[in-house]
């Protein structure tokens, strides 16, 4: 994973909103959550929780797909995963309690 990507994965989540989606979604499962759900949850308007949502999704956190009418958002687990590992790699690498 390129630096300027975790820098905007972590860019996004450096926000207590999208934490709370972010988190939200993570323990929704691969399934997901459709955004009235998310918003009614977190208590975020619609409006606003649609700014936090392409945010993540810019960052690649968050995957979206269409189901009817509905907008489904997912966490991208695999995004997540590279992020916590380039940390882990990276930033505690010289810590032997990291190991």
């Amino acid at each position: 994973m390129e630096k300027i990507d975790i820098i905007a994965a972590l860019s996004a989540l450096a926000q207590d909103s999208r934490l709370r989606v972010f988190r939200l979604l993570v323990t929704a499962g691969p399934a997901g959550m459709p955004a009235g759900q998310i918003a009614e949850e977190l208590a975020i308007t619609p409006n606003t929780l649609s700014f936090h949502l392409s945010h993540l999704k810019n960052a690649g956190l968050v995957l979206v797909r269409r189901e009817g009418r509905s907008l489904i958002y997912s966490a991208e687990y695999g995004r997540m995963r590279a992020v916590v590992g380039y940390l882990t790699e990276n930033c505690c690498s010289r810590d032997p309690c990291c190991s």
